[in-house]
This record gives structure tokens, sequence and C-alpha cells, in this order.
């Protein structure tokens, strides 16, 4: 269990998010080739920046995870395509809760606990924000801490919490979104979370495809 501060590079954070959300989501398709893995790390749904990592940065990445043994190579991978995966719960040991909120925290940034919640739901069932919350300070306590309160940006209801993996984060100003639209409309949020989650399972769906034809190369190739 790592005891010493992480400092991860924003790809390396893409990657690992995506490698536990994957886990969690198509288990029969994980560990991931690099091609899947690719996939995962540049969806255009449930991911904040969108990013178009290529196969170069990927593997630079993974090297850095791996140097960090917090992911890698997969251990017990058979077959001609090499795959990879994460071992979280080597470094840290977290629960499946604190497993959920990390990894969404890693790929959508900052969020309020009525985010967290609607966005881990294929993660992890939380029954009320306060187990959202709950969680969250379980990493905030962490030694060294995993997650950080981020001060309320003017007109929002609610403040935010980011993870830490990436070194300290600094008070979040109020962006463009904020300004034009500080309380969006709850019936709009929600049209756009259900597109987002249209969006993700399609990208899985991909993602599938794209491992069963690797499956077929490997056996007949």
């Amino acid at each position: 269990m790592l005891t010493e501060p992480v400092k991860l590079t924003i790809a390396e954070a893409r990657v690992l998010g995506s490698l536990i959300e994957k886990e969690i989501t198509t288990p029969d398709y994980y560990p991931l080739s690099m091609n899947a893995l690719m996939n995962a790390c540049n969806q255009r749904s449930n991911r904040e920046p969108i990013m178009d990592l290529d196969e170069d940065e990927l593997r630079q990445a993974l090297h850095g995870l791996e140097a960090k043994q917090i992911a890698g190579r997969a251990r017990s991978a058979d077959g001609r395509v090499t795959k990879y995966e994460h071992w979280l719960g080597e470094a840290f040991n977290f629960s499946r809760a604190e497993t959920a909120l990390i990894c969404v925290l890693l790929l959508r940034g900052p969020q309020t606990p009525g985010e967290l919640r609607g966005r881990t739901e294929r993660l992890h069932q939380f029954t009320e924000i306060g187990d959202v919350t709950a969680g969250l300070q379980k990493l905030m306590e962490r030694e060294p801490s995993l997650a950080a309160l981020l001060p309320r940006q003017p007109g929002a209801r609610e403040s935010r919490y980011a993870h830490l993996l990436c070194g300290p984060v600094e008070s979040a100003t109020t962006d463009a979104v904020d300004s034009i639209a500080a309380e969006p409309s709850q019936s709009v949020s929600q049209h756009e979370e259900r597109i987002a989650q249209l969006e993700s399972t399609i990208a899985e769906l991909r993602g599938e495809v794209t491992a069963l034809r690797e499956k077929v190369d490997s056996l007949f190739g």
C-alpha cells in the first residue's frame, strides 16, 4: 500500500480512470488492449476534458503509472495481444465507494456530491447524498489526502470536490459556462445526463466489438 504522495500527469490520470471504469462496467473485456484503452481514454462522453491521446502518449502514461506501481501490463494476461490493468487495490486498498468516487473524479474533474452520485451509478450505488460525502470524507482523511473540498463558486448551490492525485488543486474560478448560466434548470441537466449515458453505452459497445475482433484475430490469425 502506497504511503508516499502520488503525482500523476493529466494523461496518467485519464488512463488510470479509464482502467478503473472499464474493469467495473465491462469486466468481460478487462484487462484492456492498447486499442481498447485508447478508445476508453478518448471517449467523447463522460470525460472532461475530452482528450485525443495517441499510442505514444498512452505508452508514456502507462510507463509512468507502472513506475508508480499503480497500473501497467496485466500480470496474468495470456495470448498475443498485450493487455493493461490497474493495481489500485494494492496501492490504496479502497472501498468500492472510494473506488467509484476517485474514478469519476479522475475522468470528469471537480464535481458536486449530487453530480458524483448520479455519475457513479454504474460503478457503485450510493443510497443517499450523505453516503457520497462520507466516501469523500474518507478520501480526504487519507494520509496523504486524496481529495479536497473546493471553495463554492459564485452562483453555485453546492461546493465541488476534486481528487489530489495530480497534486494540489487551486481554487477554481468561474468559467464561461458559469457566467452564462449559474443555475441551469434541473430538467436540462437531467436531459444532458441521459444523453451522456447513451453516448457512454455506445462507446462501451464499440470497445466490446474491438475486443471481440482482437480475440478472433488471436484465435484465427
